[in-house]
């Protein structure tokens, strides 16, 4: 975080001139956090432009139009334009959704509510769950039945008649579930009723489980089918009016981050809610794994701190981590989304002691209004902004977003309040509030690790966020590790992820069998015909570079990726995995379900790949139990472009300083330097700051950073 306020910069921190169109078109990202909106553009020819201004929490559509117009860029300039929200995420958390009714079998209309056996804290009998989104008053049942071969008992047209007319009496409904038991096999009887209500009520939203979810397991299948009904119509508004003021600009309409890592168009997003619960935290997970892949690390951790929340992510081969079986808010949603963990650690989670004298941070925020107490802006809470600030790792006076000047008065003041409560001095009650929420994210990065059985003594932390330079060094001591990556647009990374992004689809049906017995190839093939129907997804792209393209290099016409994917577990788990399968013959360009692959290869491809996944996960491996497969997946992407940056040169006028910061309990002179000082190969020795334009680097004692090829601070551990 630099010294001088500015809302827009260049990579290398200069502030630039206001640009004409020109012939060349530019790829936005537009990120809208808790506290601060961030805008990445990227050029052709893979120069970087960031821009940063405040959120505003009553319309972010506010906040990303402010932050185009700071970026300086004509609409005409703007080619593909991805933006990450959390409008459906803050709904679920703040349990602000539609209004939504549920219809699902006879007899199953408390499925929701009674959930499965286990509890949210397992020793706590006080604590209950969170309420179901859909109260029972709510909920109708029609008589149907369907079992695992088909129909059991029909579904008739005056009971279908019956339920619609129930429903369209309830007031202010804004949504509606559809879920019947096997439906995500026979969906006739759901289709039928989701038709039915659809004619009756053309203003209400309507979500079929099977549209959504075609997958076994009714709990998690109401659950999402649910979840989906219930944010909808929220984020549609909200994107519907985005697109409106877009279209008044004369600005490229916005395609959305999807919790998978991909993009969507938008009428996609606002149809379906529940496939963008984690927006915003997923561009960071793709943006850096791609700076990551460019200094030449696959195997990582990620480490986004923003201004309300924390989120780390393991990324493999290069590759995000994903996973179906996601949990918000006490919601299921077993939907594709990147194995992102969220703890309340941001930059803005107030401190406070709690009855028993004990510190504590979280998981209130002070948000970006009226932000943390230093801003200025009439917060009077101590966070963990307040305490960096004091403690010296932020610069008194630096400007944040063209619109906030730090005050280390003010945060002294806040701090001084928690420390009289706790019998502490100013100083100390900072390192508490930086040890307590350090405490907190390095069990968030024990859960992303750890507990998926990776060891991150192997892996490299990539710090980004506003404040994730800040804690990293720490954090990586505590876990053993000793790299770490804080890429030159750590700031605002997560828009960098969204302007790089792949357009994505991901397709899946029920297979549920033996190993060897069912038709993998058959099933692909199904799924590649549903995928086949969509073939504007590779015109959404924007003409982005084929899937075999070197970095920065693009291509028109790229054409579309299968990745094949099968859940599947030993015979008798209650649970299984999701393994990546290639067909013999993919070398050749055989697609999925192609006639010459031989199912006995494909199987003992499938089961080649789970042992190793089983291996890794849980350490152990049972060769001579027969494997059962339950789904089977197809995600179609389209790449986005992937320029190659290139590390700015040393700006001669920006100077290196002293300050004193505090570490390992004693106030110690470190030297502060400008990121925009620094070029390839520069060096910087701990204990030092590096301030870079929209985040600060905190070097611990021991740890050296080093500027590679693209501008990444590559910091080493000596051990």
């Amino acid at each position: 975080m630099s010294g001088t306020p500015s809302e827009v910069r260049e990579a290398g921190g200069r502030v630039p001139d206001q640009q004409e169109p020109s012939g060349e078109r530019v790829r936005l990202g537009v990120d809208v956090g808790g506290t601060f909106t961030d805008l990445v553009a990227v050029d052709p020819d893979g120069g970087v432009r960031f821009a940063k201004v405040p959120s505003v929490p009553t319309d972010p559509s506010d906040a990303v139009l402010a932050a185009v117009a700071a970026a300086g860029l004509a609409p005409a300039q703007v080619g593909t334009f991805a933006h990450g929200t959390t409008v459906a995420t803050n709904t679920l958390l703040e349990r602000a959704g539609a209004r939504t009714a549920l219809v699902t079998t006879r007899g199953f209309r408390d499925v929701i509510e009674i959930g499965r056996q286990n509890r949210p804290s397992l020793y706590d009998l006080t604590r209950d769950r969170p309420p179901s989104l859909v109260p029972r008053e709510l909920r109708f049942t029609v008589a149907e039945r369907c079992g695992p071969t088909g129909v059991i008992e029909p579904l008739r047209d005056d009971d279908v008649a019956r339920v619609v007319e129930e429903v369209a009496a309830v007031p202010d409904l804004a949504a509606v579930a559809v879920c019947l038991l096997f439906s995500f096999a026979f969906p006739a009887h759901e289709q039928a009723v989701a038709t039915a209500l659809r004619r009756r009520l053309p203003g209400v939203t309507v979500v079929a489980s099977s549209e959504v979810l075609p997958v076994f397991r009714e709990y998690e299948r109401f659950t999402t089918a649910v979840a989906d009904a219930y944010l909808t119509p929220g984020l549609s508004t909200y994107l519907r009016r985005l697109e409106h003021r877009c279209a008044r600009r004369s600005l490229t309409v916005p395609m959305i981050m999807q919790s998978s890592g991909g993009v969507t168009e938008l009428a996609e997003a606002a149809g379906h809610a529940a496939r963008c619960v984690l927006s915003g935290p997923a561009g960071g997970v793709v943006g850096a794994a791609y700076v990551a892949g460019l200094s030449g690390v696959r195997d990582l951790l990620t480490f986004d701190m923003g201004g309300t929340s924390t989120d780390v992510a393991p990324v493999l081969g290069g590759r995000a981590l994903t996973t179906s079986e996601s949990v918000l808010a006490g919601v299921p949603i077993m939907l594709p989304t990147v194995d992102v963990h969220s703890v309340s650690a941001g930059g803005g989670s107030i401190a406070w002691a709690d009855a028993g004298g004990a510190l504590r941070v979280g998981p209130r925020s002070a948000g970006a209004d009226p932000g943390p107490a230093c801003y200025g802006r009439g917060g009077t809470l101590p966070t963990v902004t307040d305490a960096d600030l004091y403690l010296g790792y932020l610069a008194d006076g630096a400007g944040l977003g063209g619109e906030v000047t730090l005050s280390r008065a003010a945060a002294e003041a806040a701090l001084s309040g928690l420390g009289a409560e706790l019998g502490l001095t100013p100083a100390q009650a900072a390192a508490g509030v930086v040890a307590v929420a350090d405490a907190e994210m390095t069990r968030a990065l024990r859960v992303v690790s750890v507990e998926r059985g990776i060891d991150p003594r192997e892996l490299v932390l990539v710090a980004f966020g506003g404040a994730g330079g800040t804690h990293a060094c720490a954090l990586a001591e505590e876990l053993g590790m000793s790299r770490v990556l804080v890429p030159l647009a750590a700031g605002v990374l997560s828009a960098l992820g969204l302007a790089i992004g792949d357009v994505r689809r991901d397709h899946a049906r029920p297979l549920i069998g033996r190993l060897g017995e069912v038709d993998l190839a058959r099933a692909f093939a199904d799924l590649a015909a549903t995928a086949a129907a969509e073939a504007d997804l590779a015109a959404a792209a924007d003409a982005g570079p084929a899937a075999d393209a070197e970095p920065g290099q693009a291509s028109a016409g790229s054409p579309a990726v299968l990745q094949r994917r099968v859940d599947c577990r030993y015979a008798g788990q209650s649970h299984e995995l999701t393994i990546d399968v290639a067909e013999p013959g993919d070398a050749a360009g055989d697609g999925p379900g192609d006639a010459s692959v031989d199912a006995a290869s494909m199987a003992q491809a499938v089961r080649a790949a789970f042992e190793a996944e089983h291996l890794r996960r849980y350490g152990h491996i049972a060769p001579e139990r027969e494997i059962e497969t339950v789904a089977v997946r197809l995600v179609v992407t389209v790449r986005g472009p992937r320029p190659v940056p290139v590390a700015p040169p040393a700006d001669p006028t920006a100077r290196r300083g002293r300050r004193q910061a505090w570490l390992d309990g004693a106030w110690r002179d470190v030297e502060v330097a400008p990121r925009a000082a620094l070029g390839a190969g520069d060096v910087v020795a701990g204990p030092a700051v590096v301030e870079f334009a929209e985040a600060t680097c905190l070097l611990r004692p021991g740890w050296t950073g080093t500027v590679d090829d693209i501008g990444t601070l590559v910091l080493t551990r000596q051990l």
